[in-house]
């Protein structure tokens, strides 16, 4: 079976069928930095991250698209509130979604724009939008027409619209036709950053910005649209009616992913309930974070709770043992083993992570059987597949991404920890059992676990 996945627009699961052959568009609504990420934003990212490695392993040459959102009303009310400007608030966030997102994981995007470098594509398909009669400019603000596109409006988020609320997105809503028109650009206020634009000078919508930055990118029409669930209605509602009334096809995908709740309610920095990830990766490590927020289906709800996240650590060390262990016996591990058909098959449906993760644990046990048996064949074949499996989730624990390179001290510390285990040996060689605890002992004080296999001592950092 060749990728299905779940599209939210026609609330059916749909074989996906690429725009140009080979190649896959991904453009996902990233953050509105304001304020830092929590895992609730996160999430998303790494869902996406995990659809794009499984669309890069199954042949695609994926092109990702993840935007940053670096004005809007929330960026300009924590300015005002920090007495600092806009662009403060805006670059030091910023800076700690992409930490963020490169902690757990996360591939970086192919192109990563921001709103505010893309006014001219904003004003451009203004002009469009103004031209076909699906927007106008009124009081220095410019609107889009819903009723000029109301036979298609709310077709997203399934709604008629006459039974939509307004869309109050302005301090003054007197300069729109019909209440729930939604600003496109919205005019000059003191205090606040403006662009020139034929209508005057003035800052763009929230809406507007994603259809000028997802079709300057990925062209007029492209594959997958994604992000969380709340952004179903008016956000990604607001962007099909601008792109498609000025021409474009836009996303032929939407794809939306679920909230992390907690005791029901979305998480979110107005209900204090935050759990932001600087403090997430002190209870456990990023890559035991990224098994828990990859694990469930996409579409599903996070139910937080501190018993969750230990329970899915637990779960992510039963496989790093297994891989850990049989590396000390299988050296090279073939890269191109195929993937075994249940995994393919959970993935290929609607990006099944929890089906797929199945068939990791089941391949591990398998695993752990030919280790205690001393099967080599049979634990290099499942060492591959569990390897292979693992990078297409951004687990594998023996990748460059949670083991450490580059400028880090890794290299230092084991071949610290290589002395003194030789130290160790030689006190145990002579029957000095007594300093050979002691090293022990010192290691572990220092945070290093030792333990004495078949194969030799093996160590690790202290959970």
């Amino acid at each position: 079976m060749s990728l299905h996945i779940y599209d939210t627009s026609t609330r059916a699961i749909r074989e996906f069928v690429p725009v140009e052959a080979g190649r896959a568009s991904i453009y996902l609504c990233g953050a509105t930095v304001q304020a830092p990420p929590h895992i609730g934003h996160i999430r998303s990212g790494v869902n996406f991250d995990v659809l794009r490695r499984w669309l890069m392993r199954s042949g695609y040459d994926v092109t990702f698209c993840r935007n940053v959102t670096d004005i809007d009303d929330k960026i300009i009310r924590v300015s005002a509130e920090e007495g600092v400007p806009w662009f403060v608030v805006a670059e030091r966030n910023q800076r700690a979604f992409t930490w963020a997102y490169d902690t757990l994981g996360c591939l970086p995007p192919t192109v990563e724009p921001r709103a505010t470098g893309h006014v001219p594509e904003m004003v451009t398909l203004m002009e469009r939008l103004i031209a076909r009669g699906h927007a106008y400019a009124s009081g220095g603000d410019v609107y889009f027409d819903v009723q000029s596109y109301a036979d298609r409006y709310g077709s997203l988020s399934n709604q008629r619209v006459e039974n939509m609320r307004p869309a109050a997105d302005t301090d003054d809503e007197s300069c729109k036709r019909d209440p729930r028109d939604f600003a496109l650009w919205k005019g000059e206020k003191p205090g606040e950053p403006t662009w020139p634009t034929p209508w005057g000078p003035g800052r763009p919508g929230w809406h507007l910005e994603c259809s000028a930055m997802a079709t300057k990118y990925l062209g007029p029409t492209f594959d997958i649209h994604g992000g969380g669930i709340d952004l179903v209605f008016p956000h990604h509602e607001n962007e099909i009616a601008q792109s498609q009334a000025a021409g474009d096809g836009f996303a032929r995908n939407w794809m939306h992913n679920g909230l992390v709740k907690i005791g029901a309610e979305k998480m979110s920095k107005s209900l204090g309930n935050s759990l932001l990830i600087p403090e997430m990766v002190q209870k456990v490590r990023p890559v035991e974070l990224r098994y828990y927020l990859a694990a469930p289906h996409y579409r599903s709800s996070i139910e937080y709770s501190e018993e969750a996240l230990q329970e899915a650590a637990a779960a992510y060390q039963r496989i790093e043992g297994f891989v850990t262990r049989a590396a000390e016996v299988i050296h090279d591990v073939d890269a191109d083993a195929p993937l075994p058909q249940a995994f393919v098959d959970a993935l290929n449906d609607d990006l099944g992570t929890p089906q797929a993760l199945a068939v990791v644990h089941e391949v591990v046990r398998e695993g752990n059987v030919a280790l205690s048996r001393g099967d080599k064949e049979a634990v290099a074949r499942l060492l591959a597949e569990t390897q292979n499996m693992l990078d297409v989730l951004g687990l594998d624990p023996r990748s460059p991404q949670w083991r450490g390179t580059g400028s880090d001290l890794s290299p230092v510390v084991d071949a610290l920890v290589a002395v003194a285990l030789e130290q160790r040996k030689a006190a145990r060689e002579r029957k000095d059992y007594a300093a050979a605890d002691a090293i022990r002992d010192q290691l572990a004080a220092a945070g290093i676990t030792v333990e004495d296999t078949p194969h030799g001592p093996r160590w690790e950092l202290s959970r």
